[in-house]
């Protein structure tokens, strides 16, 4: 098989696997008041979720083809509309960006992270959950 080939052939799939990637369904989020923006697809495998009768904390891990700099100033202005108070925000080059939030009984990390390929989401959120009453 000629290089060229070879190169049209590795094109083709890199470009069937990425379509592949996308998503229409609705994006999971375990917490209704933090909206994750559409163009991201929810990573399993990457994520965590706890849940007792207290407390509900999640790591969830999202990845899609997004600009990091448009994405952070989406993120904060959804997050603000939905009561979140921002707290911090953070940049650096090779760890992304970071921005903290809080809400009554509430705390949120978005870290923004600029991958080779994918740009990648993660939000930590921590809830106090009211225990029903028996």
């Amino acid at each position: 098989m000629s290089i060229k080939r070879t190169v049209a052939a590795f094109v083709v799939l890199a470009l069937t696997a990425g379509c592949a990637t996308t998503s229409s369904r609705a994006t999971r989020s375990e917490f209704e008041d933090i909206p994750v923006p559409k163009g991201l697809t929810y990573q399993a495998s990457k994520s965590t979720i706890i849940e007792s009768p207290t407390v509900k904390a999640a790591r969830l891990v999202y990845r899609g083809r997004l600009e990091v700099e448009s994405l952070a100033v989406a993120m904060r202005t959804t997050l603000e509309a939905n009561s979140w108070r921002h707290v911090s925000s953070t940049s650096a080059a090779e760890h992304g960006i970071t921005q903290v939030y809080e809400k009554s009984g509430s705390s949120l990390e978005v870290r923004l992270l600029d991958g080779w390929w994918f740009t990648f989401v993660e939000l930590t959120a921590s809830r106090s959950q009211q225990q029903a009453i028996r």
